[in-house]
């Protein structure tokens, strides 16, 4: 992996090359950006430029082949999966990081979603981000800012992530992830995130399902409609579902204005479902709505 490689925010990778090429690197960083744009994958190139002996492209140095091979000793991760952190983890990060570097001249520490420190972890946190080890360099990952504590923000310096333009996620998507076409509606739903492509990668025939409910809602009998919307009635998946199912009911109704009531429709729905209503009953409901909403705009 190398910058080129990472789509995306053009103007933070030329930024943080040029700062590591030169040395003029800061000791703590506060990526903040939507989730599933790159921010992570960014820090990890970051952090091995940081770490790199040559500074040069491409590289060989000792470092470089440590990183290369997952196996660097001055190179941590902390919370890759996007679990809670708890107290216990910063206190360990705060003990190792005073240890002078192995294999490089720095260490570098990566918090991924370190929105997910409790608030004591964040004040252990802050602790070491006052007084850092001079070789030591921290980066913070997260797409909740407002839950970090301003006295941890004022301590970083801050890059914010755009979300990837859509002429480069539509590449994307179908050179690297094997979309046959991405179409306006499936481009749009993606909402500049890799992440969410690949989400969608992985259910299209989920979401193919859901176009089609959408489709007939103007030619189908309301039984017709309901048997084919069975993925809707998929309980632990329908967080995912409802969106699409909306953004679906837009973009059609920029060209049928009837379509555009179905998306309060779809609103309504979610906002029952967690009032714990029947769930059955909620798509019952959303669905006979919006093929009502429909007919009637005809």
């Amino acid at each position: 992996m190398s910058f080129e490689h990472i789509i995306g925010n053009r103007k933070i990778q030329e930024y943080l090359i040029k700062t590591s090429t030169a040395n003029l690197i800061s000791q703590s960083y506060l990526f903040v950006g939507t989730e599933g744009i790159g921010k992570l994958l960014m820090a990890k190139e970051f952090a091995k430029k940081v770490l790199c002996l040559k500074k040069e492209e491409p590289c060989e140095c000792k470092s470089c082949k440590c990183f290369e091979g997952q196996n660097h000793p001055d190179f941590y991760v902390l919370n890759e999966s996007g679990d809670t952190i708890k107290i216990d983890q910063i206190r360990e990060i705060t003990r190792k990081i005073i240890e002078p570097p192995i294999v490089a001249n720095r260490k570098v520490y990566i918090i991924n979603d370190c929105e997910e420190m409790t608030v004591e972890a964040q004040n252990c946190l802050l602790k070491t981000l006052e007084e850092p080890p001079e070789f030591a360099v921290i980066i913070l990952v997260t797409s909740r800012e407002n839950l970090i504590l301003n006295t941890i923000k004022s301590r970083c310096m801050m890059l914010k992530f755009k979300n990837i333009p859509n002429d480069e996620l539509k590449k994307y998507a179908m050179e690297k992830l094997g979309f046959e076409q991405v179409t306006e509606d499936l481009l749009e739903s993606f909402n500049g995130n890799i992440k969410e492509a690949i989400f969608q990668k992985q259910i299209q025939d989920e979401l193919s399902q859901i176009r089609r409910v959408v489709d007939d809602l103007a030619t189908e009998d309301i039984t017709t409609i309901m048997n084919e919307a069975k993925v809707l009635y998929n309980k632990d998946d329908i967080d995912d579902y409802l969106p699409y199912l909306s953004a679906f009911a837009f973009r059609k109704g920029l060209d049928h204005k009837e379509y555009l009531g179905c998306v309060e429709k779809v609103k309504n729905c979610n906002e029952r479902l967690k009032r714990n209503c029947n769930f059955d009953m909620c798509i019952d409901t959303m669905l006979l709505e919006m093929w009502e909403c429909v007919r009637k705009g005809m």
